[in-house]
This record gives C-alpha cells, structure tokens and sequence, in this order.
C-alpha cells in the first residue's frame, strides 16, 4: 500500500468518525462512510429508522432491536441512490458484526477498512470467507 493510499484511508475513516458523533445511541457511536473511485456514495451512522424516536437504548440501557447499525444504514442509503456500491470501500469506525458483513457481501462491496474491533469476530471471518479484503488500520 502506498502513502498516498494509507492517507486516503486515515481521512475516510477521520470522516467516518465524525460522522459517528452524529449517532443518538448512547452506548456506542458508530460511523461509516462507503467510497467507489475516491468519491464518497454513502453514509450512515447507527441509529433508529426514519420516522422513530431518536433514542436507541430502553429504559435498563440494553440497545432496541430496531437499532440500524452504521454499516446497514450506508448501504441501504445507497440503495436508494442512482450509485452502485459494487467494488466500493466501506470505512467504519467499528468492525462488522454478522449481519452487516451479509449486507456488505450482497452490496457488492469489496473492501472493509475498520479503526476498532468488536469484541465478535464472526462478521469479520464471514467477509473473509467470501473474499471482502478486511483491513484494520492502526
């Protein structure tokens, strides 16, 4: 990888990061930016859908079950676009959990560049296993 590409890379998960702070969940703020050919197409942080209120945890802190994670939010964003998220990078502030890295496989997203790991590695080693190049940058 080359300089520049690592820069792109720390600013597109900067941004990822800032957008997080946009997230009313309370528990934990996630971010994620989705790029196709050094244009941004998406993104998305967690939160409730659109249309609910913007709380994400009950009364005991536990998250609700409607909560739509970053990742699902970026994608299903894009969706609703005229843009293609086949061969795209998906910058999250936090690794994949299993049904986002299902999302990412069927988005057609090549590449998953994350800055923290979830303490669940299972959506990690599905995108693998289906060839999504998985990258932590440090």
């Amino acid at each position: 990888m080359t300089e520049k590409e690592k820069r792109f890379d720390r600013s597109y998960l900067e941004m990822a990061a800032v957008w997080a702070r946009n997230s009313y969940c309370s528990r934990r703020k996630v971010g994620a930016i989705l790029v196709k050919d050094r244009m941004i197409i998406s993104d998305g942080y967690n939160g409730t859908p659109a249309g609910f209120e913007n709380v994400c945890e009950d009364e005991n802190g536990v998250t609700k079950p409607y909560v739509l994670h970053a990742e699902a939010n970026a994608i299903t964003k894009v969706a609703k676009s005229n843009n293609s998220s086949e061969g795209a990078t998906l910058y999250v502030t936090a690794s994949p959990c299993m049904e986002c890295a299902k999302l990412i496989i069927q988005a057609g997203i090549s590449r998953v560049v994350y800055s923290e790991e979830y303490r669940i590695t299972d959506g990690l080693d599905l995108l693998r296993r289906a060839g999504v190049i998985v990258e932590k940058f440090e």
